[in-house]
C-alpha cells in the first residue's frame, strides 16, 4: 500500500468524526478499527446538544436517526434524597450502535478508506509513520491519530505515563426494556462505590451504565450480585432493575478504566477522545468531547496541508493548545464531582446546598458541558 497522508487508529466516534471532516476535504485518509460495524460498546449513551450544529455541517443527520430529545436531570444519592434540573442545551439519547455505524457509512461514502485490523505498534521515524498490523502489513501515513478509546496495548507500547497509575474504576452497561421511564431524563444515581446513568435511547430501551470502584465490587460473585446487593440499595435503582427487562444477553463490562491526566501528543501521535482524556461519566459527556476533538484535529491538520509552510511541532503545539483550552476546566469539574459523588458527607452537604439554592444544580451541570460548536 502506498504512503496515505492521514492513519486514523479506532473507529469510535473521535476517529470516525475525523475520516469524515478530513475525507469531506479530500484528504487521503486511511482509518483501522479491529472491530466490525455494527457493534455495541461500554457507554453512557447521552450525546450533548452542543455538537449538533458541527455535525450539521459535517452533512450528518443524527435526527433522522430517531434519538431521543433530552432536557431533564435527575440525581439521586445513595440514600435516594433526590435533585431535579433542567438541561439548558438540552441532550441527544441515542447507542453506540447505531450512531457508530452511522458516521462509518458516512465516512466511507465520502472515500475514506477503512481496514479491520488490529494494530500492533506504531513508530516515527525521519517524518514518517510506520504503523504495524497483527497481519504483518507495515503502513506508511504523514500523521497519525491515536483514537484507541479509554485504555489500549498501544498506550503501552507508546510508554503512556498514565498507564504506571492505578486504574480501579469498571464499567457495565446494557439495555432494558422499560416502558415507565421518561423520553427526556437523564439520571444519575448514586450508590455505595459508585453510579449508574440512565437515559433513554432511539429504540425505546433505556440504556443503564454504571461505574464502580473494583474495591466495591470484588467481594461479590458477578454483576447480577452486584447489581442486587449494591446499586439496588438506592431506592431509584431498585425501582427502575426490578422493572425492567434486560434486552442484552450478557452485560457488557470494561475494566482498569483510568480518570489520570493523559498527554494530547505522544511520539507525535495525534491522541482525539478518551485516548486524549477521559472525563468521569457524570452528565455523559465523553461523546461530545470525543467529536469536539476530532474537530480541532482535523482543523489543524487541515491548515498544515494547506498551507505547506507549517511545521508539524506548530500543528502538534496548535493542538495541544485548542484541546487545553476546550477541556481542561470539564475534566476539573469532572473530577470535583466525582470527588463528591464518592465521598458521603460531601454529597451530603452539597445536597443541603442545592436543596436552599436550587440554581446551583444546572451550573453545576454546565460546567462539564461546553458551547455550541459549529
Amino acid at each position: 500500500m502506498s504512503r496515505t497522508q492521514i492513519i486514523i487508529v479506532g473507529g469510535g466516534l473521535a476517529g470516525l468524526t475525523a475520516a469524515i471532516h478530513l475525507s469531506r476535504h479530500q484528504l487521503k485518509v486511511l482509518l483501522i478499527e479491529k472491530n466490525e460495524f455494527p457493534h455495541h460498546k461500554v457507554c453512557g449513551e447521552y450525546l450533548s446538544a452542543e455538537v449538533k450544529l458541527y455535525l450539521e455541517k459535517l452533512g450528518l443527520d443524527i435526527f433522522s436517526l430517531g434519538p431521543k430529545e433530552i432536557s431533564r436531570l435527575e440525581f439521586s444519592t445513595t440514600e435516594g434524597k433526590k435533585i431535579d434540573a433542567q438541561l439548558d442545551l438540552g441532550g441527544i439519547g441515542i447507542s453506540r450502535y447505531t450512531l457508530d455505524n452511522y458516521f462509518f457509512q458516512k465516512a466511507r461514502e465520502l472515500g475514506c478508506e477503512i481496514l479491520h485490523e488490529s494494530v500492533e505498534n506504531i513508530e516515527y521515524k525521519n517524518e514518517t509513520f510506520s504503523v504495524s498490523l497483527n497481519n504483518g502489513l507495515i503502513l506508511k501515513a504523514d500523521f497519525v491519530l491515536g483514537a484507541f478509546g479509554k485504555r489500549s496495548l498501544l498506550d503501552r507500547k507508546l510508554d503512556r505515563r498514565f498507564q504506571q497509575k492505578a486504574s480501579n474504576w469498571l464499567a457495565v452497561k446494557a439495555h432494558y426494556k422499560n416502558k415507565s421511564f421518561p423520553d427526556d431524563l437523564v439520571a444519575l444515581h448514586n450508590f455505595n462505590g459508585g453510579y449508574c446513568g440512565l437515559s433513554k435511547i432511539e429504540n425505546g430501551e433505556v440504556n443503564a451504565c454504571y461505574l464502580a470502584t473494583f474495591e466495591s465490587f470484588k467481594k461479590y460473585r458477578d454483576t447480577a450480585d452486584f447489581q442486587k446487593n449494591v446499586l439496588m440499595k438506592n431506592r431509584y435503582l431498585k425501582e427502575f432493575f426490578s422493572n425492567s427487562e434486560m434486552s442484552f444477553q450478557k452485560e457488557l463490562t470494561i475494566a482498569q478504566i483510568n480518570f489520570h491526566s493523559k498527554e494530547q501528543i505522544k511520539d507525535h501521535v495525534i491522541m482525539l477522545g478518551d485516548a486524549a482524556g477521559l472525563i468521569h461519566p457524570l452528565c455523559g459527556n465523553g461523546m461530545a468531547m470525543a467529536i469536539h476533538s476530532a474537530k480541532i484535529a482535523s482543523e489543524v491538520l487541515l491548515e498544515f496541508f494547506k498551507r505547506k509552510d507549517i511545521k508539524r511541532a506548530s500543528v502538534e503545539k496548535n493542538y495541544e493548545e485548542r484541546w487545553k483550552e476546550q477541556f481542561n476546566g470539564r475534566m476539573f469539574a469532572g473530577r470535583l464531582l466525582q470527588k463528591i459523588l464518592m465521598n458521603h458527607s460531601a454529597t451530603y452537604f452539597s445536597q443541603q446546598i442545592i436543596d436552599l439554592f436550587p440554581g446551583i444544580m444546572p451550573a453545576i451541570v454546565k460546567q462539564t458541558h461546553g458551547n455550541p460548536i459549529a
